[in-house]
């Protein structure tokens, strides 16, 4: 028996010893990606929630993938075209007519999502004439409130600008009453092809016309045009045109849900815009153009995050509103993949930030730099919130994402001012952080209630991003020490080569999520 029990010993002692070798990590890393990669084709070949999450942020993803990087493309041929001033010229008008265009929003179509009868033809036709109402409205208010917006920021242009660009408003009210059922019944195709689609002829538009008229006038009627082709393209995909009247009680469901939404865009646009309406006034044009294209940098790929994530999350949370575990463990997931597969981005973007900016739009736009850090963590706290924000959603309960939106525009409104005015361009990103982790603290403490206090576990994330972000920190700041990064190319690539290796980490973390179904 003796001989046996050592015997025992040794093999237990060499399964030790092979199990801590450097062979074993990499086999064991090996079989995570066999097994993610086979876990990812059994879930796309299954009609099951995850497979059409899957198959839809695939469709989704492709187009806004296409989209983002043309307008990225557009930006860094138009920057070298055009003047910083007309960019500046541009946010304002865009930010004036977003103001606006809030003030009216309803949400008519998280309403016709979430609503079980939404997709039928009553609600359709209500939700269409509710838009266009509020539509028409608006561009009312703009054409006769334009005058007093050109003189108030100095702008020339601005008046005649802003007549011409908030005509979008116009035709994406008019879109098909039908192209709604694209999201409710989850074919993301079709959405994308009408969404993605025509903004991606819009921006071909706005290169074309830029190039042609060497004028702000270009990006402007480029913009218009985004709303033109979505519009034409909704009708070829869902043909269909609204009737007359509207049927009383399909109206009124719809209102119902609206009362949550009431003042929720305007807020929204609040924290977003009072950057561009305080630089604007405080600094010249050219100033707020720098600022406005260096945060633009990172808003264009956040936009399609935001956009595959709320587009695929918002149907699949509501067809599993009744069940509070289901609910959970999709929360949980996604919100562990978020931060795996973000927060080591957004650090190498912060330190890499002059690189960027040089290599997309020249030299001048360096300037930002400050901003674009201080940006990349508003993204990224922003993306997260994506997620509860589509839990309330789904469940009909938007007024609790009003009231975290509402905090984070108090406290917008509270330091926006004193911050650009003491910090400069970089104070309106700083105003911004405070703002959105106010309310991303509150929208946590809300969603912890509905799905249980198990939203709170990412301990099992929190060692391997911690991990991966000292990696990339380490070889980052040990290259410039070194002059490995003397140049912009050099800086990125070193920052790529760091992510690569730092997302190797993560991975078999990712994994463990990948069962939560």
């Amino acid at each position: 028996m003796r001989p046996n029990c050592k015997l025992e010993e040794r093999l237990q002692g060499l399964r030790e010893e092979r199990a801590t070798s450097p062979m074993s990590y990499w086999s064991e890393w090996w079989r995570t990606c066999d097994r993610l990669r086979n876990a990812v084709f059994a879930a796309v070949s299954r009609d099951s929630l995850k497979g059409k999450a899957l198959k839809g942020g695939a469709w989704m993803g492709g187009g806004s993938v296409v989209e983002q990087v043309l307008r990225f493309a557009r930006n860094i041929l138009l920057a070298r075209v055009l003047a910083p001033a007309d960019f500046g010229a541009m946010a304002i008008v865009l930010s004036v007519s977003s103001l606006l265009t809030s003030l009216s929003d309803v949400g008519m179509v998280p309403a016709v999502v979430q609503n079980p009868r939404g997709g039928e033809d009553a609600y359709l036709n209500a939700a269409w004439w509710i838009g266009m109402c509020r539509a028409l409205c608006v561009y009312g208010v703009i054409f006769l409130a334009a005058p007093w917006i050109g003189r108030f920021y100095g702008g020339v242009e601005l008046p005649a600008l802003l007549r011409v660009s908030v005509l979008g408003t116009v035709f994406d009210a008019m879109m098909s009453p039908r192209a709604k059922l694209a999201q409710k019944e989850m074919r993301f195709g079709k959405l994308a092809l009408f969404m993605n689609g025509g903004a991606i002829c819009g921006v071909l538009v706005t290169v074309a016309l830029s190039l042609a008229l060497r004028s702000v006038w270009g990006l402007a009627i480029g913009y218009c045009s985004e709303s033109c082709f979505r519009c034409l393209f909704s009708y070829i995909l869902y043909p269909g045109l609204s009737t007359l009247g509207w049927e009383r009680h399909a109206f009124l469901e719809l209102l119902r849900f609206s009362k949550g939404m009431i003042g929720l865009s305007f807020l929204n646009l609040v924290f977003a815009r009072s950057d561009i309406f305080v630089i604007g006034k405080l600094y010249s044009h050219d100033q707020l153009g720098i600022y406005s294209m260096g945060v633009n940098l990172l808003l264009t790929p956040a936009c399609f995050l935001i956009t595959v994530l709320s587009s695929t999350l918002m149907p699949i949370l509501a067809s599993v509103q009744k069940d509070g575990e289901r609910m959970r463990r999709i929360v949980l997931a996604g919100t562990s993949w978020i931060i795996v597969l973000g927060l080591p981005a957004i650090v190498a973007v912060g330190l890499c930030g002059s690189s960027l900016l040089t290599i997309a739009y020249g030299k001048q736009y360096a300037a930002a730099a400050g901003a674009l850090a201080v940006a990349a963590c508003v993204v990224f706290i922003n993306v997260l919130n994506v997620i509860f924000t589509t839990l309330f959603f789904s469940i009909g309960r938007p007024e609790l994402h009003r009231r975290a939106v509402a905090l984070s525009a108090v406290i917008m409104l509270v330091t926006i001012y004193p911050a650009v005015h003491w910090l400069g361009i970089v104070g309106g990103q700083i105003a911004a952080l405070g703002a959105i982790l106010g309310g991303y603290l509150l929208q946590v403490s809300r969603a912890r209630k509905i799905v249980g206090r198990g939203i709170v576990r990412y301990a099992p994330v929190a060692i391997p991003v911690l991990v991966a972000v000292s990696l990339i920190v380490f070889a980052i700041v040990t290259a410039k020490s070194l002059g490995l990064a003397a140049t912009p190319q050099r800086s990125i690539s070193v920052a790529l080569v760091a992510c690569m290796v730092g997302y190797g980490v993560c991975l078999p973390t990712l994994a463990k999520f990948w069962d939560y179904r």
